[in-house]
């Protein structure tokens, strides 16, 4: 891990705390379990102000390059949970791949625990678009 453990923002952290916190509403086991160890990653997370996140950080709205071990690369948005659009690669932070993405940077290779199995991706490339305007609202 590029930077020793996951960095989020301030407002995002609180955000995706309270999201874990209702989401035990999961339509399945395996989603249930992706979410948790996301859970368990915030308790170790580097929580920091908005000028102080690097750029390479995935956080809401990054546009995200993973590259799978079977060669398959796929470029996804992560999203808050209403943003999201599968039809457009928009997943929300709350799919096993946006729960196993949020925080990690570029360069960086993941191990996690996906409903078909455990896999590893990597980040090849991280993208950021302007972040959730709304984000004062909701939390």
């Amino acid at each position: 891990m590029k930077y020793g453990s996951l960095i989020l923002e301030k407002k995002e952290y609180v955000y995706l705390k309270r999201i874990l916190n209702i989401s035990g509403y999961a339509e399945n086991h395996e989603i249930q379990k992706c979410l948790l160890a996301l859970f368990e990653e915030l308790k170790s997370a580097h929580i920091v102000d908005e000028e102080d996140i690097p750029k390479d950080v995935i956080r809401f709205n990054s546009i995200v390059k993973v590259a799978f071990n079977n060669g398959i690369e796929k470029t996804v948005q992560l999203v808050i949970p209403m943003d999201k659009d599968v039809k457009n690669n928009k997943i929300s932070v709350l799919t096993p791949m946006g729960s196993a993405l949020i925080g990690y940077s570029e360069g960086d290779s993941i191990i996690w625990d996906f409903p078909n199995g455990i896999q590893q991706i990597t980040i090849a490339k991280v993208q950021q678009q302007e972040t959730y305007s709304g984000m004062d609202i909701i939390i």
